[in-house]
């Protein structure tokens, strides 16, 4: 049975967890703006002090592949349409370069200022972490999950949770930090260029 993590809270992942699926969801309330909700997840893989190292090391719609194959984003969903995950990011903790220390795990609205989106407009969102045996395993088994309770009413970015090392092991930590100005504000906050 699944741990359910509230925002705020912290938990040393198992050590046996080497390989994980972050999967995100999420739904749309109403809308009637014309435009499908084109949500995208991304990872950023952080140095001791918390930015890239590399661009390489930001993983997303147009870099499906981090460094080494640490973190590999499988594709985009332009709509979020169906049950389960709409975005999955496999992270391979085996693989992870040393002077990684932290992976942030964000989504943004694609477009959301020319939409007008944001997302007091998504609900049910959530970010699950779950053991697969390998990375054909798109399901695994979920040992995480963080449900995005918060409504934010202006904001087009989040930072749902965070990855990190400390003290010799892998924790997790529930983070849900609203941004304005999209992708770009959260490239900016973790030393991107933009």
């Amino acid at each position: 049975m699944p741990i359910n993590l509230q925002k705020g809270q912290r938990i040393s992942l198992d050590k046996s967890l080497q390989y994980a699926l972050v999967g995100l969801g999420w739904d749309t309330n109403r809308y009637d703006g014309g435009y499908d909700f084109d949500l995208d997840a991304s990872a950023f893989m952080l140095g001791e002090n918390g930015k890239l190292l590399r661009d390489e090391d930001f993983v997303f719609y147009n870099n499906l592949n981090g460094r080494d194959g640490a973190v590999v984003h499988t594709g985009d969903n332009l709509t979020g349409e169906g049950e389960g995950d709409d975005e999955v990011i496999m992270i391979n903790l085996s693989k992870m370069p040393k002077e990684i220390k932290k992976i942030a795990i964000c989504v943004t609205i694609h477009e959301a200022e020319a939409r007008h989106q944001n997302f007091g407009q998504v609900s049910n969102a959530y970010i699950r972490i779950a053991r697969v045996a390998d990375e054909s395993d798109m399901v695994g088994e979920t040992v995480l999950r963080f449900d995005l309770e918060e409504e934010f009413s202006i904001e087009t970015a989040l930072v749902v949770a965070e990855i990190y090392f400390k003290n010799g092991e892998w924790k997790f930590n529930a983070v849900a930090a609203g941004y304005q100005g999209g992708l770009a504000a959260i490239c900016r906050s973790f030393g991107a260029n933009v």
